[in-house]
């Protein structure tokens, strides 16, 4: 089994990364392989709203560049998805926000390639800011109809430089007992899925409010 864990700090080892490699050390510990993927690193266009990926359904953003689709193909393969920001004025950092937007939108309008995934978030932040910025990667997850699932604290690491959230011990433990939830959880859902059928997706019903 394999998780793929997108890290969108500009900074390849900061305390993201750190944050990332708590989880995946409990999930190695579950057979559970982890590919970290460094995108804060890079400049990524935000989605233009140009419907081209909706007129195409072929699991592809047309814009160019191909991180984005190199990237979706990858969690589409995987079992599980660890998506995980720095927090920038209390929200994920830019980068992140605009590759998560092209990716989740790609993945929605091609049928939902990451519906019934076992997906999970982090933030690792300095000092405020992380609960609205862990909302927010969260409703990348919701929107897919992805699985969750939780620790026993919000997701949240402090930390300023890199490696100081090893000494926030509820932060550790947090990413600690949500790596091993998030292993049991890919192994039901792996042991599971021949034993009871997933629920039908159905046709998004789309109601503007403004007629």
């Amino acid at each position: 089994m394999k998780v793929v864990a997108i890290n969108g700090s500009p900074r390849a080892e900061g305390n993201t990364y750190t944050a990332i490699m708590l989880v995946a050390e409990e999930l190695a510990k579950q057979g559970i392989e982890t590919e970290v993927l460094h995108v804060g690193k890079h400049e990524v266009q935000g989605c233009t709203a140009c419907g081209g990926c909706i007129r195409n359904r072929d699991e592809r953003c047309v814009l160019p560049g191909e991180l984005v689709n190199d990237t979706i193909q990858k969690m589409k393969q995987a079992d599980g998805i660890l998506i995980a920001s720095p927090v920038h004025y209390s929200a994920i950092a830019g980068t992140m926000k605009s590759f998560l937007d092209r990716v989740f939108y790609v993945g929605g309008v091609n049928g939902g390639l990451f519906r019934h995934k076992v997906g999970a978030s982090l933030v690792a932040v300095r000092r405020s800011g992380g609960l609205p910025a862990f909302d927010q990667l969260n409703n990348f997850l919701l929107y897919a109809e992805m699985l969750i699932p939780a620790s026993h604290y919000w997701n949240v690491i402090h930390g300023a430089r890199p490696g100081e959230v090893l000494q926030d011990l509820e932060g550790v433990q947090i990413m600690r007992v949500l790596g091993r939830n998030m292993a049991w959880l890919m192994k039901l859902v792996e042991h599971g899925k021949d034993a009871v059928p997933a629920p039908v997706k159905e046709k998004k019903v789309s109601t503007n409010f403004v007629r």
